[in-house]
């Protein structure tokens, strides 16, 4: 994106908000260093396989990727505000760099949380070097939103498990080295009756169903399980805690979700800033018009409100320790929609040279779309919130 911008990098001023100390300030002025550098010079969008790969090793080259996957292996925290603020600022600067960096934790977040300390060991040092990269497998076909819907399934053999069945809009499908897997073990009905699993890409009856294409390019695919054999010990937590294992590292990444979608939001407000200040219209400037002006006002206090969400959900996991699937949730839905809403007003403040093929804010305008869909819809987030009030008594 930013060979054609003279946008140098994004604003730094909601870096003095309280929820942040001098080391969230120091990390991102090395992330957004990175992206500068020439690990980032010459993106690839067309060789998407490729270019991930390479992204994810310069990651882990840089040591950046301990913010995502936890610096210890024997005790993996992760600081929700590092992840959002590196997503954010990557970002700013390209899709596909946030995406490399994001799979790295989601794809590992529940080894760290769950797995045994030998598989902890064999995962997570390859994952943030940059060797391994890793995948987060929920979704199907008819089990997108709907998790209980799952019928993916692992039956104990032994000292094994034996998964069949499909997963589908695996992102990283097809390059991951490591997968988290969850799979209907039958304890009990509903997600009560899912466990979890890692299965690495050489496992036998592990295969590529499917590479799917989307309209900002990412790698995804269709994965698929036909009597693949994996050891007990690959189980994460116990039988019947997948789906409580997934949720809790979606609590984790979902607000860095959001933290994508801002950095998408603010480098659309910035680009914008910058054409209406020099775009002539009516014998002044774009900028000077009350339209325009009103326009920027609303995207301005859009991505706040977001990053206010956004930062207080982070803020609470890290430093009051407590729940954050509803604050979560309500920054996930709000940011993701008004980076939406802010990405389409800049297209509108280009005209024609928005839509064009190439530019900035059409680029924009293809990477924020998925956002309001994965790890969650808009509309899921909404039950969540609802849900969680309803909790309260």
């Amino acid at each position: 994106m930013s060979a054609v911008s003279s946008l140098s990098g994004p604003s730094r001023d909601h870096l003095d908000w309280p929820f942040f100390d001098e080391r969230h300030r120091e990390f991102v002025a090395e992330v957004d260093a990175f992206a500068k550098s020439s690990a980032m010079a010459d993106i690839d969008h067309r060789d998407v396989d490729g270019t991930c790969r390479k992204l994810v090793k310069a990651l882990g080259d840089a040591r950046l990727l301990a913010a995502a996957t936890g610096t210890s292996d024997s005790d993996p925290l992760i600081d929700s505000r590092l992840v959002c603020l590196a997503r954010e600022t990557l970002a700013w600067h390209d899709g596909l760099a946030d995406f490399a960096f994001a799979m790295q934790g989601l794809g590992t977040g529940a080894i760290g949380l769950t797995g045994s300390a030998e598989l902890r060991a064999a995962v997570l040092p390859k994952v943030r070097a940059g060797d391994w990269l890793a995948a987060f497998a929920l979704s199907e076909k008819d089990a997108g939103s709907d998790v209980a819907a799952m019928t993916c399934a692992a039956r104990a053999d032994g000292d094994h498990y034996v998964l069949d069945g499909e997963k589908t809009w695996i992102s990283n499908g097809g390059i991951a080295d490591v997968y988290t897997v969850f799979a209907r073990t039958g304890e009990a009905p509903g997600t009560r009756g899912i466990s979890a699993f890692v299965v690495f890409a050489d496992d036998p009856g592990f295969s590529i169903a499917e590479r799917i294409e989307v309209i900002a390019p990412h790698p995804l695919a269709t994965v698929r399980f036909e009597n693949c054999r994996i050891p007990a010990s690959r189980r994460l937590g116990a039988p019947g805690e997948g789906f409580k294992i997934a949720m809790r590292t979606l609590d984790i990444f979902r607000a860095s979700v959001a933290a994508a979608g801002l950095g998408f939001a603010r480098r659309a407000l910035d680009e914008s800033l910058t054409h209406v200040r020099t775009r002539p219209m009516f014998g002044a400037t774009l900028g000077d018009l009350q339209l325009t002006q009103a326009a920027l006002g609303d995207m301005a206090t859009g991505i706040d409100a977001a990053a206010l969400l956004t930062y207080r959900a982070a803020w609470r996991r890290d430093v009051q320790h407590l729940a954050t699937t509803r604050e979560a949730a309500m920054a996930k839905m709000t940011a993701t929609e008004t980076a939406q809403a802010v990405i389409d007003r800049a297209v509108q403040l280009f005209g024609g040279r928005g839509v064009k093929a190439g530019e900035i804010t059409e680029k924009l305008y293809r990477e924020i779309r998925a956002l309001r869909i994965y790890e969650g819809a808009t509309e899921v987030q909404k039950l969540i919130v609802a849900r969680e009030l309803l909790k309260i008594k």
